[in-house]
C-alpha cells in the first residue's frame, strides 16, 4: 500500500516538476496530428492535365492563381478559427409547499372496556378520546444561477483528416508563455467547407462537436489549485 500511495505521490507530481525553477517546457510539435497532417496530406487529386492557356490566365482554377480559392478543403491546410464568446445566463428558481394534517379517533363506548379502564387512569383522563394526531411540514427553496462569460480568440487550426462526406476535422493549439506562466488554447471539432469564409476563416459557433480549451500551467496556476493529498480527500471523505 505504501508503494503505491509513493508512486501515485510521484506520478502527481512530474507535472509540476516540470516547471521547478523554470519556465514551462513548450509542447513538441512534430508530435501532434497537425504535423502528421502537413506532412502526409493524402493522396492528390486526379486533376484534368494543365493547359497552357490555363497557366497564362488569371481566371485560372488553381489555388495558386491571383484568383484562385484559397479556402482549407484538404488534408494538412490551414484555417483560422475566430472564437468570440460572450454570453450571459441567469437561472432563478423558488419553490414553496406547505400542508397540514389533523385526525382523531374517539372510542366512548365499547363493550365498557374505556369505562373500566378510565377508573384506573388519573383525574381528567380519558380513553373517550383515544387516538389524536397533528401533522404539520413546510418545505420552500431558492436558487439561483448567474453566469457571464467572455473570450475573443484566434487561432490557426490545421485540417487534420476528411471524411467521407467531405467534412472537415480541424485541430489546432497555441501556446503562449509569458515568465514561469504558460498559457494553451485548444480546438478541434468537425466544420463544413461551405461554411469557411473567402478569407479562410470560420467562426466557433460553426463548428460541430466542438472542444474549446483554453488554461494553462505554471507557477500561478500551481498556487491556485488544491494540493493533490487535499483533493483526494475531497473526493474520499463522505462529509
Amino acid at each position: 500500500m505504501r508503494r503505491i500511495l509513493l508512486m501515485v505521490a510521484l506520478l502527481a507530481g512530474c507535472d509540476r516538476m516540470d516547471h521547478l525553477g523554470k519556465p514551462p517546457s513548450l509542447s513538441d510539435t512534430e508530435t501532434t496530428r497537425e504535423h502528421s497532417a502537413m506532412v502526409y496530406s493524402g493522396i492528390p487529386d486526379k486533376a484534368l492535365p494543365e493547359r497552357a492557356v490555363d497557366r497564362a490566365s488569371l481566371w485560372s482554377r488553381e489555388r495558386t492563381s491571383l484568383l484562385g480559392d484559397r479556402r482549407a478543403m484538404r488534408r494538412g491546410d490551414i484555417l483560422t478559427v475566430v472564437i468570440e464568446i460572450d454570453e450571459r445566463a441567469e437561472i432563478s428558481n423558488a419553490t414553496a409547499r406547505s400542508r397540514n394534517a389533523s385526525q382523531s379517533m374517539s372510542v366512548p363506548d365499547l363493550l365498557g372496556i374505556p369505562q373500566r379502564i378510565d377508573q384506573g387512569l388519573t383525574d381528567g383522563a380519558s380513553m373517550g378520546s383515544a387516538v389524536s394526531l397533528d401533522g404539520q411540514a413546510n418545505a420552500s427553496g431558492d436558487g439561483s444561477v448567474r453566469r457571464n462569460e467572455k473570450l475573443t480568440l484566434r487561432v490557426a487550426a490545421t485540417v487534420v483528416d476528411v471524411l467521407p462526406n467531405g467534412v472537415l476535422a480541424i485541430q489546432g493549439n497555441q501556446e503562449v508563455r509569458v515568465n514561469f506562466e504558460l498559457r494553451e488554447l485548444l480546438v478541434s471539432g468537425y466544420v463544413r467547407p461551405a461554411d469557411i469564409t473567402r478569407l479562410n476563416e470560420i467562426t466557433y459557433d460553426k463548428i460541430a462537436s466542438a472542444r474549446i480549451s483554453y488554461g494553462g500551467r505554471g507557477q500561478i496556476t500551481d498556487m491556485q489549485q488544491p494540493r493533490y493529498g487535499q483533493q483526494v480527500l475531497d473526493m474520499v471523505l463522505p462529509f
